[in-house]
């Protein structure tokens, strides 16, 4: 701990203990929006793999795939990346390659993130790859489990999880009991790894960025650049301040965002938002982004249950909406298969899936207030298949319903409203809306230089782009002079 204190002063950072939340990270100096706070290798990292797509194991890329000839577990997309993890892979390899094929089959990115974990501890222990005070597996023994709070379900999972590894580094040595600890410990402590467009591409640890404590109202955001993981601030952070992020989506009532926290993480959230629990704006914001709409479709007004119970009742004009005619609609919902819909996109059949989405959308926008996150997720499942169909301009309107939820349910600095913007602005300037497009950019600009940082090869692209933008915008008004 000595160590680690003596390196994060020089980067004006401390650790301290907090009440109740245990180990926090605290800034020694301000930090401005942008300024990036703390930067991270993986301890361990992981690519998504699963039976419909693969990744490379070095850079995460799907072109150019091969397989390992050996193991025929791990991918690679040419020699630069094998060779860069091949101290790391040779050893993995050879335990990967003794197993049948039946057993491959359960080998699941959470198995191998633990089998390189301790393949890691090992190589680093016999000094065939270096630690430091930021790399090393005592920072993965510091990280908290919670191993007292999981359900007996759980703690079965990770033994059975735990004996896997066993069966395949077949180690003497090996403690099952610590391998099921610290599967505990990655599930509260492991990140996962985005692209600049926040899809997610892999899974990773990373343990001085894991002592930092979660926030509903975050004055940092952690974003990664390939596989480094950089934590940016957003906000003014003075010093002293705790560096907060959010581990989980913020879009969401407080019962939500707890539950959520809860079952994942936990713990209980006591951050100035979930504190609001039971006041009025914080009833309000429930109501808008999980209730329902007014009875009066020309009304925005939100709806709180009436004292009897029976309905539904606008706070805004007083009207009643009954609760079996809510009740009707939200059953037709029901029987749509939003999950009919999924399928049918992942395979391709965007069209289909389209039609499903319509019509819950048709029933959501009768059900839900407009600023409804419900109503939110569906527009954007259309968007993304009307974008792999390429229909531009009904892309470019789903785009536009979606934007004033984005600025309702998320701070005015936040990359998924950073990124909503850009794919408005690339849809307004493709369809020959420039003077639109340079808006919609210059938005996008503004909040993802703070998120991303303006050194970033994704940050660079769009800057590029909103000078072509904004050229092409000046030439069709000096033509029209």
């Amino acid at each position: 701990m000595e160590d680690l204190q003596s390196v994060l002063v020089d980067r004006n950072l401390t650790v301290s203990s907090v009440p109740e939340k245990g180990r926090s990270l605290f800034v020694t100096k301000d930090f401005y929006p942008g300024e990036v706070i703390i930067s991270q290798e993986p301890y361990v990292c992981v690519p998504n793999n699963n039976s419909v797509q693969k990744r490379c194991e070095g850079c995460f890329t799907t072109t150019n795939l091969k397989k390992c000839s050996r193991c025929q577990v791990v991918w690679y997309c040419g020699t630069s990346c094998q060779k860069l993890e091949w101290k790391f892979h040779r050893l993995e390899c050879e335990v990967l390659s003794r197993l049948d094929n039946d057993k491959k089959k359960f080998v699941t990115p959470s198995i191998r993130l633990m089998v390189k974990l301790y393949l890691r501890r090992k190589l680093q222990n016999e000094k065939i790859i270096p630690s430091t005070v930021m790399d090393n597996y005592n920072l993965v023994e510091a990280l908290v489990s919670h191993m007292s709070d999981i359900t007996k379900e759980q703690l079965l999972l990770y033994a059975q999880m735990a004996n896997l590894v066993n069966v395949i580094l077949q180690w003497p040595e090996i403690n099952i009991k610590e391998i099921a600890e610290n599967f505990s410990k990655f599930a509260c402590n492991a990140h996962t790894i985005c692209d600049s467009e926040l899809r997610p591409l892999g899974t990773g640890l990373y343990p001085v960025i894991s002592i930092i404590n979660h926030s509903c109202l975050p004055n940092s955001v952690l974003v990664f650049e390939g596989r480094s993981a950089s934590v940016r601030a957003v906000q003014h952070v003075p010093k002293g301040s705790e560096v907060l992020i959010s581990y989980i989506e913020t879009a969401g009532s407080t019962m939500t965002r707890q539950k959520a926290l809860k079952e994942q993480y936990l713990f209980n959230c006591t951050c100035p938002r979930c504190s609001k629990l039971g006041q009025y704006d914080d009833i309000r914001e429930s109501a808008i982004l999980e209730g329902y709409r007014c009875k009066n479709e020309k009304c925005d007004g939100f709806l709180l249950r009436t004292t009897d119970g029976k309905g539904f009742q606008c706070q805004q004009c007083g009207l009643v909406r009954e609760k079996e005619e809510i009740k009707k609609t939200a059953t037709e919902i029901n029987s749509l298969s939003e999950e009919e819909a999924s399928k049918l996109s992942s395979a391709g059949y965007y069209q289909e899936a389209i039609s499903i989405y319509k019509m819950i959308e048709k029933l959501q926008t009768k059900l839900y207030h407009p600023f409804s996150i419900s109503l939110m997720r569906t527009r954007e499942k259309i968007l993304k298949s009307l974008m792999e169909l390429e229909h531009w301009s009904e892309a470019l309107a789903y785009c536009k319903l979606t934007i004033p939820v984005y600025q309702s349910a998320y701070p005015a600095i936040h990359p998924l409203l950073g990124l909503q913007y850009y794919t408005c602005g690339k849809l307004e300037w493709y369809l020959g809306e420039t003077e639109e497009a340079v808006k919609s950019l210059t938005k996008a600009v503004d909040i993802l230089r703070i998120t991303h940082g303006t050194n970033t090869h994704f940050v660079k692209e769009l800057l590029m782009k909103l000078e072509e933008a904004r050229a092409e915008a000046s030439y069709k008004s000096s033509s029209k002079e």
